[in-house]
This record gives structure tokens, C-alpha cells and sequence, in this order.
């Protein structure tokens, strides 16, 4: 087929067709030899780097097929890349690959690209060399597995590119190796979209991957793949392992992720694969690598300023570099926005610092991660009353503030052609303050109308008003309501060792992964209560008056420690040079102490210890040029964390993300997932390019943790709830040429209930009467198999493309859209789910200058009003305390379910200075 049929063919089905690996995950990592100098902002051949852009060809064909690479020359230094198109003149490169330095043969300098900006015609490209015998090649030093001689390096051809084995860098083999769909998303990615968190540019690259938002707020959102979660809320359960330059960032308390912590211009590129044990604990869905930039991969400086909707304004600054064996970088960011919702403002401070030093055979970096944010978080809120206006909240105020200091190191050796080391360690400080307005069920004791009980308890506190045997009048206040708050500091440390070798195994490529992991974190944790009078608006005002009784609000001050030991090897052979085999497993051993400080609560000391060995085993088949066959099936297990352990009674339910109460221990959950695909590649003239991907899996969670709802507003336990089932199609596309790029990708996602069970669901308006508790009635919904899990969307769609105008001007757009999902509290799927959902956004960027660049960007274009979480409310205290509020009066609320309202239309300009 010519390049005009192939442009036709691909255009035609690039809007339509599917992708697992969006943002080429395909993308090539070796440069073309005998290069010119890198442009502006480009990193040095020889270190880590983007991939070649499309317009970019490689100056040079590549070696024949059967033929032995030429041998490096012994005091090369660098390859000389090709000039890249500048970047207003070219599409952003699908990804950015990092790859140790290789030498290459020395070459006579070359002229610098010219300045001016213009674009690029790709040089014609030599007739391949005909086919050479096999020779035996001999191998070379710390090198990725051979990909197979028909593909020529630079052109990112399927088994180009590279993925990590193990969260530690040094560990990569080729793409078309890895026996597992792929997602990827890199710093284009970022300036190409606009967006500023990590949740939202993987939602777009990833088909599995969509956002849930339980707080209301952009900069604190739930990432989901494959209906697992990656969360700041504790109490969800986390079933993603997530890693920054190699360390672990679940924190150690609730194995949340904090996202917000991670400056946009500061981030290289993001990997993010399906189960995989050498990962370690919450591996059950996948594990997420986010890999920060360095002197060697980002030259130059951008500062970037941009305002808009809603009182935004941010500022940026990203600063890097190198000079012998010695680079540098630093990215500063800063973001204010006021919400798109009353009490809903944020401030964002971030920092991300490398000094990185390279050797003979060895590299080594030292970073900084700093951070100190303020959110405010609104939730979820009646539909009635955001029907009134769609900035409306319900119990305010609702904030959470988060600091970070995390420095780590990380390096590599060289210790023989063959054999290679790989460590990192780090030291993270974490503090996170959270306040919570909500409703309170207090009420006039049955036995005492004089003074105030809760679920039929006498309740307890100090402060003023309060009586002198520390009960509580009723005419303390017209309407109740509480502010909860909680805090935790957390010390956590630890650091991964690990051995590549890449030896020949009786004559079969091969390379070997050996490694041990060690963290250990250290929180100091405190929740307290105090009760409140509702204000209008529904804000809650304290009243001073700290709860003391019953238990259930007692304050708390206690003191966890995890440690975690994980001991992991791989080993990826070369059966034949078609097929590959991976084959791998790792040893997690995970002890969590939970030690009350207050002496009031003995009860909550405890001592718990989980390990197991989760094996994998896989395969790849290159069917053809261009189209390869994957297949596998790994395990993987998570840790029931501190607070799950402390809050598992349903007799003492737990104020989620504070209370903790003496309770049963849970069971470790674990993961059993398969996986099965294709993905392939066409390349034509003018270095038009099609890449696709189709997989399937099935993920099986046995002993899976849920959260249950308690009568009191806030507060529930967590259970084991026996299996559970996600499982379903990831396909997609990506079309690429000199002023195009489309892409499309669909996934299905079957998330349900594999055991049938009674659960409680307290403000379900179709719950039947399950029993008491205290006095109280109890409601619950019957759970079937086959029920589908809350949250999780049966479908999502993702879709856009770039079109450069002119050499100074893009513009693009992106679309994404997601089906209905079951409310949380509904779990018996009995009243009607959240509905779908589709948006629109639009981004353009103008070169004033070379080194001056505007953009505008539009984000729900057409202001859809939909809903990013689900769940139900309390009717009757709703409606005591919309007495207060003028725009509802008494009674208002006849509906129980609640939503957190998605941003309306909001645009947003800016401009760029780059050097």
C-alpha cells in the first residue's frame, strides 16, 4: 500500500479505532546515529529523551536485518540527534522514553538547525540493505533486549520503546517484550491538553482510565482503572501501586495518593500497566510509574502564565540543564483558584528539585519533592439543591490542607558488560489537616427530653454551654450539626536494591531481575469532634463544645507503624527471536502496629501481619512485522492498612477518615488477573504512522475490603465481602503524520459482586428493615453475584486529535464520555444510577516568537451538568437543617440522592516563554 492509501486508510478508521497504549506506548527510544546538534529545549543524544517526533526521520538507515550494530567508538561521548522540527512546527512526540546513554561512533560535527522556524520536509530514506545471514551477535553492555533486526531503530515500531520490570530504573525491556497492555502519557501530553494533574492527561491517553470525584474538588480526584482506584480519600480502597522515580507514594496510613503533590512541568513521563507482583502491595489493578525530569532529559527554560474562569491564576517555571558530567533541574508552580462551587477554593504551592552526576558505566541523582496545598473540598450534594445553582454545597466547611518534604536517591553501576545494579532511597515528611462539616443525628434523649443523645447514648463533651456533669442541653442550639476533625504526621522511609543481568542463557537473549524492597512508616494520627449550629448555606459554626461521649465520637490519639519487605526477581527469555517468555514473582511480608497514646482506648493496640508470594507468567509473539500477540497471568495482593484494621466493627462504627475503635481483623485481598491482546503498527511515507491495540482481562479479587455505611451520617467500617469481578475490552488507535494527529480508544469495564450478601445501607429510600443497633433501626439492601460494583462506569470513551493550521498555529480538541454508574449506598442496584455523561474540550497554541508562545484553552465546551459520584443522604436531619438556610426553608428535601457536580464551562489563557 503507498502513503496515500495508507493516509486514507488510517484517517478513515483513526477516529473509530481502539487503543490500549493511546499515547504511543510504540514510541522509538534509540536515536538515529550520526545526528546534529539537538534544538532548543531538546535533550542530548546519548541521555534520556523524548522520542523522535513524526516530522523528525532518522538521517540514516539502520543496520541490515541479521547484521551486528556498528561498534561504538571508545571515547564517544554522545550521539548527534537529528534537529527536531521546533515545536510550533511539528506535533508533540507520542511520549517521552528514557534510555541510558549508549556511544556511539564519533562523526564530523554538523551545522546547528537554523533558528528560523519552518517546516520540516523529511529526508529520503535509503532502500533497505537485503538480508543477511544470521550472525551470533556478541552482547553488548547494560543493553535492552534485541528487538528484532526488520525494525529499524527510531521508527517506533511496536517493539520499540521500553517498560519497566520493576518500579526501579534499569529494569526495562522492549515494549513488544511485555506480555501486558500498556498505557503511557508523557510532558506533551501536558502541554498538548493543558491539564495540571496526573488523573486527568491519564484519563485521555488510557483507555481503562476514568475520574471519580468523591470531594468536589479538580485538584483532589479519584483516578480508576479497570475499577480499581488511585485515591487522596482514605477509606477508599486503593488497588493501585504508585511510584515516583522509584520510591512508593501510597502513603502509609491509608496507602492514599496525593497527586496534587506533583508539579505538571516537572513530570517526563507516566507508564501505567496492568497487575504485576514485582510491583508490590496494591498492585491489585496495576502499578503507575511516574518518572520526573532531570538536567539530561529537559534543557532550557519555560515560564508559563496563565488565568481564567473562577479567579484562576497560576504561574510556572521550569528550569534544566547539564555541563560534563553534571546536570541540574528545578520546576516551581504555583496555582489559585477560587471553584467553580462556594467554600471551594485552592491554593497549590509545588517544587520538584534534581542534581543528577553521570560517570563511566554509572549515574546517580538526587531530588527534592516539596509541597504545601490547600483544598477546599465540597462533596457531593442534594440534586434539589443543586438544581437551585450548581455552585451550591451542603455542610461547609469541608478543607483539607497537605504539606510534603520528600528527598530520595537513586542510582545505577555498571558492573560488567553483562551485569548491573540499581538502587534508590528516600526519606518523606507528610501532614495532612482535615475539617468536616456534617449533619448531626444528636436528638433529645427518650428518657431526659432535657439533654442530647446519640443512637440512644447520653452524649458527653466540655465547653461552654455544656452542663456540669458534662451532658449536653438540648437548647444548646436550634440545629445540630458537627465538625469532624482529623490529622496525621507521617515519617516514612525505605529504599529498593536490585540486580539486572543480561547474559546469554544457552544461547537465548535473556535478562535477569533480582531485588528487595524495604518501607517503613511512622504516623502520629488524632480525630476529634465538636459539635456545631447550622448557619445559612448550610455551613456548620462551632459551638467549642469537644464530644468526649459516646465512644463512637470519643476523641483519638494513637500512633501506627508499617513495615514492609518485599523480595522480587523476572526473567524475560528469548525463546525464539518471535517469542519471549516472562516468567517472575514476588515475596511481600507486611506488619501493621497500631498503639492507642491516650491510654483511654487500650482496646485499639494491636499487632497484624500479612505475607504471601504472588507469581506471574507471560508471553509475547511477533506474528508479523508490525503486529504482535500477548498473553499473561499474575497475582498480586494488598495489606488491609492501619485504618481499615482499626475501623472493622460494625458494632463501633468508625467517623471514616478519623474514628478508630477495637475490631476484628481483615483478610488481605488478593488479585488474580489474565490478560490477552494485540497490538500492531503500519508505517508509511513521510513518517505517517498507525498504531492500534485490542486486549482483554479479567481481574478476580478474592476477600476484597468494602466500606459499609453506618446509621450516623459520616461514619461506617470496613468488612470483607468475599470476591469480586472487573473484567472487560480495552481497543484504541493513533494516527499520526507532519499535521495530524487522531486518536479514539474504548474500554468496557464489568465491575460486579461475586458473593451475595446483606449489606447495610442507612439512607437507601428502597432499603428494607434488616434489624437495630442501639435502639436504632437498621436498613439494608440484598447484594447479589453478578451485581454491578457503585462507581465504576460499564463504558468510556475518549477521542481527539491536533491539527497544526499553520507552522505558528495547532489547535485541537478532546472528547470524553463515560455511561451511567450504580450509586454508592446502592449496591443491591435497585434505584436508577448516575447519568452518563460526554464533554468537550478545546485547546489552541500561536508562536509569536520562537521563544513566545499564546494558548487558550476551553474545558466543557458545551457546560454539561453532570455528576462525578453518587451516594444518598439523610432526609430528616436534611431537613432540620434546611430551616436555616433562606433558600430552602423547612421541608425542602424530598430526595435522598446526592452528587458532586462536575465543572461547569470554564476557559482559561495564557502564554509561554521558553528558552
Amino acid at each position: 500500500m503507498d502513503g496515500r492509501g495508507l493516509r486514507r486508510l488510517a484517517r478513515a478508521a483513526g477516529v473509530t479505532a481502539l487503543l490500549i497504549v493511546p499515547a504511543g506506548a510504540q514510541q522509538a527510544t534509540t536515536p538515529a546515529p550520526q545526528q546534529a546538534a539537538p534544538a532548543q529545549g531538546a535533550p542530548p543524544s546519548g541521555t534520556p529523551s523524548q522520542a523522535p517526533s513524526p516530522a523528525s526521520p532518522p538521517a540514516q538507515a539502520a543496520p541490515a536485518p541479521g547484521t551486528a550494530p556498528p561498534a561504538a567508538a571508545p571515547n564517544a561521548t554522545a550521539q548527534q540527534p537529528t534537529p527536531p522540527v521546533p515545536a510550533a512546527n511539528q506535533l508533540p512526540p507520542v511520549e517521552v522514553i528514557q534510555k541510558k546513554a549508549q556511544p556511539a561512533p564519533k562523526a564530523a560535527a554538523k551545522k546547528p538547525a537554523p533558528t528560523k522556524k519552518q517546516v520540516v520536509s523529511p529526508a529520503p530514506q535509503p532502500a533497505p540493505a537485503p538480508a543477511a545471514p544470521p550472525v551470533t551477535a556478541t552482547p553488548q553492555p547494560v543493553q535492552l533486549l534485541d528487538t528484532p533486526a526488520t525494525y529499524e531503530p527510531g521508527e517506533g515500531g511496536i517493539d520499540s520503546g521500553s517498560v519497566q520490570m520493576s518500579p526501579v530504573q534499569g529494569s526495562a525491556i522492549p515494549i513488544g517484550k511485555f506480555p501486558g497492555g500498556v498505557g503511557r502519557a508523557s510532558a506533551e501530553d501536558f502541554a498538548r491538553t493543558g491539564y495540571t494533574s496526573v488523573p486527568e492527561v491519564l484519563q485521555q491517553t488510557v483507555p481503562g482510565v476514568i475520574l471519580e470525584d468523591a470531594q468536589g474538588n479538580v485538584f483532589q480526584r479519584n483516578l480508576q482503572f479497570r475499577g480499581y482506584e488511585s485515591s487522596p480519600v482514605n477509606g477508599v480502597p486503593q488497588g493501585l501501586a504508585v511510584y515516583q522515580n522509584g520510591v512508593r507514594i501510597n502513603e502509609s496510613f491509608g496507602d492514599i495518593v496525593n497527586y496534587d503533590f506533583l508539579p505538571d512541568n516537572a513530570i517526563s513521563g507516566m507508564t501505567l500497566i496492568g497487575a504485576n507482583p514485582v510491583f508490590g502491595l496494591n498492585a491489585l489493578g496495576g502499578a503507575l510509574t511516574i518518572m520526573m525530569r532531570d538536567g539530561w532529559n529537559y534543557q532550557g527554560a519555560e515560564l508559563n502564565i496563565m488565568g481564567g474562569s473562577f479567579g484562576r491564576y497560576q504561574g510556572g517555571l521550569a528550569v534544566g540543564g547539564n555541563s560534563g558530567s553534571w546536570a541540574g533541574f528545578m520546576s516551581l508552580e504555583g496555582i489559585h483558584d477560587n471553584g467553580y462551587r462556594d467554600f471551594s477554593q485552592s491554593r497549590i504551592r509545588r517544587m520538584y528539585a534534581d542534581i543528577g552526576a553521570r560517570g563511566d558505566g554509572t549515574e546517580f541523582h538526587l531530588n527534592f519533592t516539596g509541597a504545601a496545598n490547600f483544598v477546599g473540598v465540597t462533596a457531593a450534594a442534594p440534586e434539589q439543591l443543586l438544581d437551585l445553582s450548581w455552585s451550591n454545597t451542603f455542610t461547609s466547611p469541608q478543607t483539607t490542607k497537605n504539606q510534603v518534604a520528600m528527598i530520595s536517591a537513586n542510582g545505577s553501576i555498571e558492573v560488567s558488560p553483562t551485569w548491573s545494579l540499581q538502587g534508590v532511597g528516600y526519606y518523606r515528611w507528610f501532614k495532612q489537616s482535615h475539617i468536616d462539616g456534617n449533619i448531626s443525628e444528636a436528638s433529645a434523649c427518650a428518657g431526659d427530653p432535657s439533654i442530647l443523645c446519640l443512637e440512644g447514648e447520653e452524649m458527653g463533651g466540655s465547653g461552654p454551654g455544656v452542663n456540669a456533669d458534662g451532658t449536653i442541653p438540648t437548647d444548646i442550639a436550634d440545629t445540630l450539626g458537627s465538625l469532624d476533625s482529623t490529622s496525621q504526621i507521617t515519617n516514612s522511609f525505605g529504599f529498593s536494591g536490585q540486580a539486572v543481568n543480561k547474559d546469554y542463557i544457552a544461547g537465548f537473549k535473556n535478562q535477569f531481575l533480582i531485588g528487595a524492597s524495604y518501607d517503613q512508616g511512622n504516623v502520629s494520627y488524632g480525630a476529634n469532634s465538636t459539635l456545631g449550629s447550622f448557619e445559612p448555606l448550610f455551613v456548620v459554626n462551632s459551638l467549642d463544645i469537644l464530644l468526649t461521649e459516646p465512644d463512637d465520637v470519643q476523641p483519638r490519639n494513637l500512633a501506627t507503624t508499617n513495615n514492609y519487605v518485599g523480595l522480587y526477581l523476572s526473567d524475560t527469555v528469548d525463546l525464539t527471536t518471535d517469542l519471549a517468555l516472562t516468567v517472575g514473582g514476588r515475596y511481600n511480608f507486611a506488619r501493621v502496629l497500631i498503639e492507642d497514646k491516650s491510654g483511654l482506648a487500650p482496646e485499639l493496640n494491636g499487632n497484624n501481619s500479612y505475607q504471601r508470594f504472588n507469581p506471574m507468567v507471560g508471553a509475547t509473539y511477533l506474528i508479523s512485522p508490525g503486529l504482535t500477540l500477548y498473553g499473561g497471568y499474575a497475582e498480586a495482593n494488598r495489606a488491609p492498612t492501619p485504618a481499615e484494621l482499626a475501623c472493622a466493627d460494625p458494632n463501633n462504627p468508625c467517623l471514616l477518615e478519623s474514628f478508630l475503635t477495637a475490631d476484628p481483623p481483615l483478610e488481605q485481598v488478593v488479585s488474580h488477573t489474565w490478560e490477552l491482546g494485540l497490538r500492531g503498527k503500519l508505517q508509511g511515507y513521510n513518517n505517517e504512522r498507525f498504531e492500534w491495540s485490542a486486549g482483554l482481562f479479567r481481574a478476580l479479587n478474592t476477600n476484597d475490603i468494602y466500606t459499609v455505611a453506618a446509621p450516623i451520617t459520616g461514619r461506617g467500617y470496613f468488612d470483607n465481602i468475599g470476591d469480586t469481578l472487573r473484567q472487560g475490552v480495552e481497543i484504541g488507535g493513533r494516527y499520526v503524520d507532519q499535521r495530524w494527529m487522531m486518536y479514539a480508544n474504548y474500554a468496557l469495564v464489568d465491575a460486579t459482586f461475586q458473593s451475595s450478601f446483606i449489606l447495610p445501607s442507612p439512607n437507601n429510600p428502597v432499603a428494607f428493615e434488616c434489624g437495630e443497633n442501639d435502639g436504632e433501626e437498621v436498613t439494608c439492601v440484598q447484594v447479589n453475584s453478578g451485581d454491578r460494583i457503585p462507581g465504576i462506569p460499564l463504558s468510556r470513551f475518549k477521542a481527539g486529535f491536533d491539527y497544526l493550521i499553520t507552522p505558528q498555529w495547532r489547535f485541537g480538541a478532546d472528547l470524553t464520555a463515560a455511561s451511567s454508574q450504580v450509586f454508592y449506598g446502592d449496591e443491591g442496584n435497585d434505584t436508577a444510577p448516575l447519568g452518563g455523561y460526554a464533554k468537550v474540550d478545546l485547546h489552541t497554541y500561536y508562536d509569536l516568537t520562537e521563544n513566545v508562545q499564546l494558548y487558550g484553552l476551553i474545558y466543557n465546551l458545551f457546560n454539561s451538568h453532570y455528576g462525578l459520584f453518587g451516594n444518598y443522604f439523610n432526609l430528616e436531619a436534611a431537613n432540620e437543617a434546611s430551616e436555616a438556610n433562606p433558600a430552602t426553608g423547612a421541608d425542602f428535601f424530598t430526595n435522598a440522592r446526592t452528587i458532586t457536580p462536575a465543572p461547569p464551562l470554564v476557559a482559561y489563557g495564557g502564554v509561554k516563554f521558553h528558552y
